[in-house]
Formats: C-alpha cells, structure tokens, sequence
C-alpha cells in the first residue's frame, strides 16, 4: 500500500484503541525497551506524544533514570520550511501547544544533531524493513538525515510492521528499531 493509503487506516485503527488497551500496550512496551543496552548514549531526542500516540513520556522518564546525566532534547518545528530543531531541556523548562497540536519547548539550548544518540521517532506504521509513514511532512527525515549514521532510531507502534510501503523514496530514512507491545524488530 501506498502511504496515503495507510495513513488514512492507521489513524482510523488508532482512534478505535480503547484507553485500557492504550495503557496495557504502553506498559508492555516499556518492558521491550527495558531490555535494550544503551551503551554510552548521552542523549536523547524525544517528542510529546499526541493523544493517541504511544506514551513516549513514559518511555522518556525510564531512560532518564536509568541513563546517568542523560541529556534530553525536543524538537520545536518550522512548518515554513518543514523543519526541526532540538532544544535540550531540563526540569524547568515550559512548554506550549503550536498551531498544529504539537507540544514543543518555549526555550532551552539548541543542539546540534550531530550530538544526538538516540531518537524516538513518531510513525503510524511502519514496514519489515523499518520504513516509517509518519504524519507527511517530512520533517523527521529530514531532520535525521543530518545526524551521525551510527543513530539509534526507534519507534513505538501498537501494531505489528506491514509487508511493505510501496512508495518509499531515498529521502526517506528507516528505523533500527520498532517496539510493539509483542516484541522489539530490528532493522
């Protein structure tokens, strides 16, 4: 299918979770991610998840305490240009909502993405080769495509990888990683 096509299902298929299912899914989620070595990873580049997005706040927070000094960075979106760039943040900073729905920090340091270790990476599904069908944009690969290549991308999903995304391009840039609430993929 093209990603159009899934899109449209996947956040219809989104949309029919119940909130019980939602908060087991997280749950189970976290317990994959609690079984990945990070290594020396010094930071992390997150997102405030949407209302029907995987809690990624939870997943941020375990990292967060289970990585010493661990640098948390946010991006804050240009919708001009369809581009990101990322704030680290700490327990003071603030918050708001944009135009578009989106929780981005109001201040903190801008990072450069060469700096970046990890990055969760919003999707809606994505396919067995880690290619992603995000919100259309464009804005994360494009973002990532100016990081280190040796970037650990991960996405959360509460659906299972599809066959394939037929209308990939070379701009788009695949995950190393999908947790689901069964088990972790990797790319």
């Amino acid at each position: 299918m093209t990603k159009t096509a899934l899109r449209k299902i996947y956040k219809e298929k989104r949309l029919a979770i119940t909130a019980k299912d939602k908060l087991k899914w997280d749950d189970l989620m976290l317990i994959q991610l609690q079984k990945f070595n990070f290594g020396n990873a010094a930071s992390l580049f997150t997102y405030w998840p949407m209302v029907h997005e995987p809690n990624v706040q939870l997943y941020t927070a375990y990292l967060k305490h289970s990585i010493i000094d661990l640098q948390i960075v946010y991006p804050v979106t240009d919708f001009n240009t369809t581009t990101m760039s990322a704030f680290a943040v700490n327990d003071d900073t603030l918050f708001t909502e944009n135009n578009y729905g989106l929780t981005e920090p109001t201040n903190g340091q801008l990072i450069a993405p060469s700096s970046i270790d990890i990055v969760f990476v919003p999707l809606l599904v994505c396919d067995t080769a880690g290619f992603r069908v995000g919100f259309g944009k464009g804005f994360y690969d494009k973002y990532l495509a100016q990081c280190r290549k040796d970037i650990i991308k991960i996405g959360f999903n509460y659906f299972e990888p599809i066959e394939k995304i037929i209308d990939t391009n070379k701009f788009d840039i695949p995950l190393n990683y999908c947790i689901t609430p069964q088990r972790i993929y990797e790319f």
